[in-house]
């Protein structure tokens, strides 16, 4: 089994400037609690092919997370996979960004998550609280990003 959960916000900051600050995903842990530290490899602005290595804390266990960019089309489109082998595991996501008036930016995230093993009797469990959870974390990216990015 496998489903998709989305989120989608408006930043109060330029497509350009969100984009930078959300290629990097170093800046997850300023608004995904979940991640408890990150790191890019190699260590270079993000490109295709860039691997970001994390821990991740989920229903009280901590689990190594690798997600390959496999699609980087600035200012517009990221996209991901997790390469890790997990229970749980995002096979695809992404942000789409549109630029809007008044220098404001349109971010839509979404993952496809799907189970492995026992994974597949979880994910069901971990879609619902993802699920419950986006529009939250929508917001969570919005007051990160307008906290990270000065203001033109």
């Amino acid at each position: 089994m496998s489903g998709q959960f989305e989120a989608t916000v408006e930043v109060d900051r330029p497509v350009e400037a969100v984009f930078d600050y959300l290629a990097d995903g170093r800046n997850d842990p300023q608004f995904s609690p979940r991640v408890l530290g990150i790191e890019r490899v190699p260590d270079t602005p993000t490109a295709v092919g860039t691997v970001f290595r994390s821990t991740v804390k989920d229903a009280g266990m901590k689990t190594a997370r690798e997600f390959r960019i496999t699609d980087l089309q600035a200012p517009v489109r990221i996209r991901w996979a997790e390469v890790s082998k997990n229970t749980v595991t995002a096979r695809e996501g992404g942000y789409d960004l549109e630029s809007l008036a008044g220098g404001r930016t349109r971010v839509r995230i979404y993952n496809v998550l799907e189970g492995h093993g026992v994974g597949k009797l979880l994910v069901g469990l971990a879609l619902a609280a993802a699920r419950k959870d986006a529009d939250a974390f929508g917001t969570r990216i919005k007051a990160a990003a307008e906290a990270a990015i000065a203001q033109r």
